[in-house]
C-alpha cells in the first residue's frame, strides 16, 4: 500500500484559532499536511533522526523520513475488532542507545480480545521492528469491540504509565484484582517496579497505579512531570483527570453524565473516597489525544493542556486554576482528532481520522 506523503513545502492551510466563545476569532494558524491516506490513523510519535512513527489501528506501523515513507514490517498479531487495535507508539528516551519502541494493541485472547503491551527493537535500517515481545497483557479478555483504551507515557523516572479501557464490563473499574479501567505503572521489561499502591495486597493486581476509569485515550506528563489522563465519558462526563497514586476516580459510581438509555450513572456526581475531575465536558466531545505544551512557538500556551475532539471536531486548549476550557483549534482539518502530539521544534501535530491525515501546525 502507498501512502501519500505531502511535503513540508506544500502550500499552508488556515486553522481557526478561537476564544471560549467560539464566534470570536483570535487569528490564524499556519497547518501542513504532512501524511495523506492513511487508514484509521492511531498516534504519532518522533524519532531521534528527525523521521517519524505513525500507528493505524488495523495494524500498520509507517515511518515516515521527509518525502520517503515505507510500512515496517514485524508488527505482532492484533486483534483489529470495534475499537481494538494497533493503538499507541512509545520512543523512550533512551531510543537512540537502545532502539527499542513500546506499543498497545489489542491481543487476541481465548475469550475475545485484551489490551496488552509490546516492546520491539527498530532495526538499524528502520525497515523492520525486531524481538516484538508482549510484556503485558490484560487477563482474562473478554468479547466485544470497546474501550480498550490505551495510551503509553514514559514517566521522569523511565517506567511506564499505560491507560486500559474498561472493555464496556462497567463494575470491573472498581475491581482492584481486575486491569479494566485503570491506569498501570510497569517497568520496561512488563515487571511491577517498586512504590507501586497496591504492591503488597493480596487482592489487588500489583501494576495498578489508580482506578475507576472508564477509557483514557489521551495522556500526557505536565511540566512538572505529573501524569494527566483524558477519558471518555457516557452520554456526557468525558474528564480530564490529574492522576495520583492509588486514587479512584469514581467510574461508575459517579460520574457527570448520564448513561446512553438517560438513566443516572452510579450515586451522582460525588462520593466520599473518589476523586473530582479536574475537568469535565458535558455534552461530550468524544475526547482522544492529549498534549501538554513544552515548547517555545507559543510561549503563552506553555503548560496548557491540548485534547483532540472525535466528536464535535476540533482541538480544545485548556489551563487556568480551576482548570477552563480557554480555547478551540478548529476547521476543515479537524475532523474527529484522534492524537494530539509536540514535535521535537514545538510545533502541534495532530492526527484526522476523517481526513485519514497526519498534519503540523506553526504560528502563521
Amino acid at each position: 500500500m502507498r501512502f501519500p506523503v505531502t511535503a513540508l513545502a506544500a502550500a499552508l492551510l488556515s486553522l481557526a484559532l478561537t476564544t471560549s466563545a467560539p464566534a470570536q476569532d483570535t487569528g490564524t494558524l499556519a497547518v501542513t499536511p504532512v501524511v495523506e491516506g492513511l487508514d484509521a490513523p492511531w498516534a504519532v510519535d518522533f524519532l531521534p533522526d528527525g523521521s517519524l512513527l505513525v500507528t493505524e489501528r488495523p495494524g500498520r506501523l509507517l515511518r515516515v523520513d521527509g518525502d520517503r515513507r515505507h510500512a515496517v514490517s514485524g508488527v505482532g498479531d492484533i486483534a483489529a475488532v470495534g475499537q481494538g487495535g494497533l493503538l499507541d507508539v512509545l520512543v523512550p528516551r533512551d531510543f537512540a542507545r537502545t532502539r527499542t519502541l513500546f506499543f498497545t494493541f489489542a491481543k487476541r485472547q481465548a475469550r475475545g480480545a485484551g489490551t496488552a503491551v509490546a516492546r520491539a527493537r527498530l532495526s538499524a535500517d528502520a525497515q523492520r521492528l525486531e524481538d516484538w515481545t508482549v510484556i503485558w497483557e490484560m487477563q482474562p479478555g473478554t468479547s466485544g469491540g470497546r474501550h480498550f483504551g490505551s495510551r503509553l507515557v514514559e514517566a521522569p523516572d523511565g517506567h511506564l504509565f499505560v491507560t486500559l479501557g474498561d472493555r464496556g464490563d462497567r463494575p470491573s473499574a472498581q475491581d482492584l484484582s481486575r486491569a479494566n479501567g485503570a491506569v498501570l505503572r510497569l517497568a520496561k521489561d512488563g515487571s511491577v517496579p517498586p512504590g507501586n499502591p497496591f504492591a503488597d495486597r493480596d487482592d489487588a493486581l500489583p501494576e495498578i497505579w489508580s482506578y475507576g476509569h472508564r477509557n483514557a485515550q489521551g495522556a500526557a506528563l505536565d511540566l512538572e512531570g505529573n501524569l494527566w489522563v483524558v477519558e471518555h465519558g457516557a452520554r456526557g462526563g468525558d474528564e480530564i483527570n490529574r492522576i495520583e497514586k492509588g486514587v479512584n476516580y469514581g467510574w461508575p459510581v459517579i460520574a457527570y453524565g448520564t448513561h446512553y438509555s438517560g438513566a443516572k450513572i452510579g450515586v451522582g456526581t460525588h462520593k466520599e473516597g473518589m476523586a473530582q475531575p479536574a475537568y469535565y465536558w458535558d455534552p461530550s466531545i468524544a475526547p482522544s489525544g492529549m498534549m501538554i505544551y513544552s515548547g517555545t512557538l507559543w510561549p503563552d500556551w506553555r503548560g496548557q493542556i491540548f485534547v483532540g475532539a472525535l466528536k464535535f471536531d476540533y482541538i480544545a486548549r485548556l489551563g487556568g486554576d480551576p482548570l477552563a476550557e480557554l480555547g478551540q483549534i478548529r476547521g476543515p482539518e479537524t475532523g474527529r482528532v484522534r492524537h494530539v502530539a509536540e514535535g521535537p521544534e514545538g510545533a502541534i501535530w495532530f492526527l484526522s481520522v476523517d481526513n485519514g491525515t497526519l498534519y503540523r501546525i506553526t504560528p502563521r
